[in-house]
Formats: structure tokens, C-alpha cells, sequence
């Protein structure tokens, strides 16, 4: 198996990202339908997203998560009644940050997780250790890990979580749900040029995503491409490269736009960010930390950029949806 996240991973996004009010998934509240109680001691095999082989008990009634992602996920799924312990930064929804706390993602305490007795824990490679996952294999607690690179990966990784879990009805249930609001979004864009924008993660040094990430996916399906052509996850590139790549926006995760808008001026008076057309003109985007995540509130952050990208894509599908509404009361 290949080696899991850098550390690098969370001081740039956790720095990068602050959460704004965006539009939202609304979780979903299990239906469990009432089957045959599983004989005790009942366990399954399931296969992990990163090929490992994970025995898991049946039912599952305890699960600790130690990603921000899974925690929102097991929310959105409406199966938080399972969930028993997360990380420090589990902070969404509002509720998650009430939940025992086991530490951070790169270092939870072992101790702290054996001790809230879970069927199962699980894990995103892009964020957590894979000595975190050793240590609880030998500690003889199930992990169970996923791992998305594209937003059509992450709706099919949450319906996958669901039925791990034990309810494959909510995952279909919120698999539809974001199926459509994707179709819908697509529907509204395709006739739009696609914008050349710079995910800004972090500005001194410049960083930025890699190609092969959900973020840039999640870039595509709002009507942008990155400039950004490495195949580095989270790579440092140079002001000079920017100047001559000339993106036509810069995104920005946060959850204060007047702070961005502070942080645009700034660069604009700084050697080499002076020099990008995108700094000259206040040519920006401020979406939602949602975006930095791997769970299904990432497509509220999409729909946020691409309308602020394609405005009038979405003012034509507006007029159209009014002009209809008219028409039916007519």
C-alpha cells in the first residue's frame, strides 16, 4: 500500500480554510429497516478503499472518525446516533464538535479510541497515517479507509459507507440526491468557456492543488480549470510561473470574504503577485472550507463558485425556471 497524506496536508488546508455560510446537504436521517438480530460474534470482510481487507462486526453500532470528511459523511448519511468519537476539527455540523474527542488526525490518542470500545474507525488516506492504521489493526480495531479523488468518487465512497455501516438505503437515498444536484449543475454549465482559475491553498509560499485531486475535479465540474498542471497533491509553485500561466481568477477557501478581500489588496503591492492581471483587477472567488473536504457538502462550495464564475448561466436557468413557474399559475 502505498504512503498515506503528508503532514503538509493539514497545515495548508486547515490554514487556508475558515468556514463560510454556504448552501448545504441536508443530512439525511436513517431508515433502518427492522431485520433478524445478527447472531453475536457476527463479523463480514469488506474491502477498504485502499485494497485492505477489514473485518467488520455485524451490526455496527460504534464508530469513532479521525477525518473531518467521515464525520460529515456519517451526518449527511443521518447515521450520527453511530458515531461515538471524532478528531479536534471535526467542527461540521455543529453538532460533531460535541462528540468525545480522541485527538488530532495525525496523532490521535490510541488510548482514548480503545477505550470508546468502537466496531469500527474509520479513515481517509488522504489525511490520516498508515501508522495510525497499523497500531489499530494491532490493537484488533477494525479501520476502515477511503479515497476519493473526484467528486463522482465521493459520492460513490459515501453510498459504500453506508452500506459498511449497515444501511445501504441512506447511502442510495444521498447518492441520488447528489447525482441530481450534479446533473443539475452541469445542465446550467455546459454551453459555458470554462474559467483558467489558481486554487490559492497558501500565498507565501504559493501553494496550490495538483491535478490529480478532488479539488481540481471539483474545479471542473463549476466550470473552471486550475493552470496548475502538477502532479503534486498540494505543490509550491513559483510567482514567476503564475505571471506567465496568467490565471483568469483566484479561489480562495475561507470563511470571511472581507479578510480576502483585505489579503487581494496586500498582494497587490507585493513584487510578483503585482504582476498577475487577476491581482490588478480583484479578480477573485471566496468559497467555502467545504470545498477542502472530501464529504458531500463539497458540492454546495461547487454550485457557490460556479455561479460566481457563471453568472449568467445561472441567471438565464433562473428566468427560465421563473417564466415556467408563471406559466403554470397561468
Amino acid at each position: 500500500m502505498k504512503r498515506w497524506a503528508p503532514v503538509l496536508f493539514l497545515r495548508t488546508v486547515a490554514a487556508a480554510a475558515l468556514l463560510c455560510v454556504a448552501p448545504e446537504v441536508a443530512p439525511l436521517r436513517a431508515q433502518q429497516t427492522p431485520s433478524p438480530s445478527p447472531a453475536k460474534g457476527s463479523f463480514r470482510r469488506v474491502q477498504d478503499e485502499t485494497g485492505r481487507s477489514v473485518r467488520i462486526p455485524v451490526p455496527v453500532r460504534r464508530v469513532v472518525s479521525l477525518a473531518p470528511s467521515m464525520t460529515e459523511s456519517i451526518y449527511a448519511l443521518g447515521m450520527d446516533e453511530l458515531l461515538v468519537g471524532d478528531t479536534d476539527y471535526c467542527d461540521y455540523p455543529a453538532d460533531a464538535a460535541k462528540k468525545h474527542k480522541v485527538g488530532g488526525a495525525i496523532n490521535p490518542s490510541l488510548e482514548e479510541i480503545a477505550a470508546l470500545k468502537p466496531d469500527v474507525v474509520l479513515v481517509t488516506k488522504g489525511l490520516n497515517r498508515l501508522e495510525t492504521v497499523e497500531a489499530l489493526d494491532r490493537l484488533g480495531i477494525a479501520a476502515y479507509a477511503t479515497d476519493p479523488h473526484t467528486v463522482d468518487e465521493i459520492r460513490s465512497s459515501v453510498h459504500r459507507l453506508a452500506e459498511v455501516l449497515g444501511n445501504a438505503g441512506a447511502g442510495e437515498a444521498l447518492d441520488n440526491e447528489l447525482l441530481q444536484k450534479e446533473t443539475g449543475l452541469r445542465e446550467r454549465l455546459q454551453n459555458v468557456a470554462l474559467k483558467r482559475v489558481l486554487f490559492v491553498v497558501w500565498t507565501d509560499p504559493l501553494i496550490s492543488v495538483g491535478k490529480q485531486t478532488f479539488i481540481a475535479d471539483a474545479l471542473s465540474h463549476a466550470g473552471a480549470v486550475s493552470v496548475v498542471e502538477s502532479s503534486q497533491d498540494w505543490p509550491q509553485m513559483s510567482l514567476e510561473e503564475m505571471v506567465r500561466l496568467q490565471p483568469e481568477v483566484l479561489v480562495f477557501a475561507s470563511g470571511h470574504s472581507e479578510a480576502v478581500t483585505r489579503d487581494v489588496e496586500a498582494l497587490s503591492k507585493r513584487p510578483g503577485w503585482n504582476d498577475l492581471d487577476a491581482v490588478k483587477h480583484r479578480r477573485f472567488a471566496v468559497i467555502s472550507e467545504a470545498v477542502n473536504r472530501p464529504a458531500p457538502r463539497l458540492l454546495s462550495a461547487v454550485e457557490d463558485l460556479a455561479r460566481q464564475l457563471h453568472p449568467e448561466a445561472f441567471a438565464r436557468s433562473d428566468e427560465t425556471s421563473k417564466a415556467a413557474g408563471l406559466a403554470e399559475k397561468n
